[in-house]
This record gives structure tokens, sequence and C-alpha cells, in this order.
């Protein structure tokens, strides 16, 4: 617990060092490496914040089979359709891991220690680290997320195709 506990989270931390750093004036190629970071954090987090925005439209798109108006070619009826209805819960359950990886994604901060580190370029070099390792861990979560909303829209998808392919077989044998 004890390296934990030293460690700053606040961002304030981040700002001192950052101005320790800019007492010199920076040179061309440190403003360079920081664009390039910005640039691809800012990438990052719009990809995440359309994947979450589209994983919410999925969500409530695969909640439709238990929350249509009886008589729609993919309504459920809880209480005699039990299977049906826990597949399409199943379905979205995918849907809402990718939804907390983007969130937790889009709430990871850099994780920056200062401490011991006097000297500009010790400072430049932690903070570059630090944005590298968000960035990363940023996309795995982002990987990740994806593969569970592909495997979220298959399930539900599946779990429609069981549905009509169940309601067809009743008009069917209605009509036999």
């Amino acid at each position: 617990m004890g390296w934990r506990a030293r460690r700053n989270h606040s961002f304030r931390a981040r700002l001192r060092a950052f101005q320790e750093m800019r007492g010199e004036t920076p040179d061309a190629g440190f403003i360079a490496d920081l664009e390039f970071l910005e640039n691809r954090d800012l990438d990052l987090s719009v990809r995440i914040g359309g994947l979450l925005a589209f994983n919410a439209l999925a969500i409530t798109i695969g909640t439709h089979p238990i929350s249509a108006s009886p008589g729609a070619p993919l309504s459920l009826d809880a209480a005699t359709q039990p299977w049906l209805t826990i597949a399409s819960i199943v379905g979205i359950l995918p849907l809402i891991l990718s939804s907390f990886l983007c969130l937790r994604a889009l709430l990871l901060g850099e994780e920056f220690d200062s401490d011991g580190l006097d000297k500009a370029d010790g400072l430049r070099q932690r903070l570059f680290a630090a944005f590298t390792h968000s960035i990363d861990a940023q996309a795995r979560l982002l990987s990740v997320a994806v593969r569970a909303t592909i495997a979220g829209g298959a399930l539900t998808l599946a779990v429609w195709v069981w549905i009509l392919a169940e309601k067809m077989l009743q008009v069917s044998a209605a009509t036999s």
C-alpha cells in the first residue's frame, strides 16, 4: 500500500510538472510529440464515444422483443416464452459489458507521479510515459469493447431469428 498511498492522482501534480517543464522554452520536438499524443487520445475518445452511443442504440433495440406490443413480429410474452425472454436478455449482456468498457476507457486518466524528479527532461519523459500508457490502456479496452459489441449484436440477431422461426412455426401449425 505504501507506493499507492504516495501516488498523487490529482491533475494538480501533472500541471505542476508541466509548468516546471515549461519553465524553459519547450523545443519544437517536444511540442510535436505532445500534439501527436493529444491527437491520438482525441481519436480514441471519439471512437470510444461513438461505440458507446452505438451500444446504447443496440441495447435499446435488443430489448425490443421484451417491450414490443403484443402481436408485433418480435414481441415476447415472458410468462409463455421464458426461454426466448431469457435469451433476449442474454443477447444484450455483451452490449452492456461493451458499454461498461467504453465508460471505463473514457474515464481512464493518466497516472502521473512526479516524485523525485526536478529536471524538465525527467518530467517530460514521465509525462509521455503516462500519456502513452493511458492511450494503450484505452486502445485495449476499446478493442475488447468492439468484440463484445459484435458478440452482442450476433446473439441479439440469433434470438430474433429464433423468435421469428417459432412464430412462423406456430402460424404454420395453426393453419394446418
